[in-house]
């Protein structure tokens, strides 16, 4: 069973470069960024307010929701209690929700929790947050993706123009700087000392090709013993 971690901040290219590995190795790729999204999607059903106060409440509904990531890079699909929410959950108003409740420590001990049990189930490439550090610690092969400021404020006024919700864009404006920012940092343990790889993504390059200057191997990761929990 190969599992490979991707982690990185926002707009460096983590999905395009997961979903483009994933087809690659013939593995599952498991966004989990779409799971706090849809737990972020859940607060908003359930009247939670931004900015959210009530941080027991979203970690509660974290918990009791059946969350499901599905697919290959090709067609990836996420499931809230049994209902495809694959396009809901990007709306630009659940990105807002998904930033809320992902800053809750325990609505990221469940999804890390989670994430963990369908790596277990069938490997494949995940990327999104604490996967290297928390979620599969032991992964054969961790990445750690890069890029400068207005590289990543590009990428996120592109994403937003694909879904159809244009805004002006500026590297220096107020907006992209703080769209930019370091994800508010939570404690947790560090990547050991055998990884990872870090590499930073091209402005001008698909940023998939990032993989194969990261210095890893170009074949395919040993397979990895996930049998026991992270110590």
């Amino acid at each position: 069973m190969i599992v490979v971690a991707i982690d990185g901040p926002s707009g460096v290219g983590k999905s395009t470069v997961g979903k483009a590995l994933a087809a690659s190795l013939g593995v599952p790729y498991l966004d989990t960024g779409a799971m706090y999204r849809a737990v972020g999607l859940l607060a908003r059903r359930k009247g939670l307010a931004l900015p959210i106060t009530e941080a027991d409440d979203a970690g509660a509904l974290a918990e009791q929701a059946e969350i499901l990531v599905t697919g290959s890079g090709g067609d990836v699909r996420t499931f809230l209690d049994g209902e495809d929410v694959s396009a809901e959950i990007r709306e630009p108003e659940i990105s807002r929700y998904a930033s809320a409740v992902a800053a809750i420590p325990r609505v990221r001990r469940r999804l890390a929790a989670r994430q963990r049990e369908l790596a277990l189930a069938g490997g494949g490439v995940l990327e999104g947050r604490d996967i290297g550090t928390r979620v599969v610690p032991e992964a054969a092969a961790k990445f750690f993706l890069t890029a400068r400021p207005e590289v990543r404020a590009r990428r996120r006024y592109e994403e937003l123009v694909r879904k159809g919700t244009p805004r002006s864009w500026s590297p220096s404006a107020p907006r992209w700087r703080r769209a930019t920012r370091p994800t508010r940092p939570v404690p947790t343990r560090p990547f050991p000392a055998t990884g990872p790889t870090s590499s930073s993504t091209p402005p001008t390059s698909r940023p998939e090709r990032s993989w194969r200057g990261s210095g890893s191997s170009s074949s395919a990761p040993e397979p990895v013993d996930l049998s026991k929990p992270p110590v």
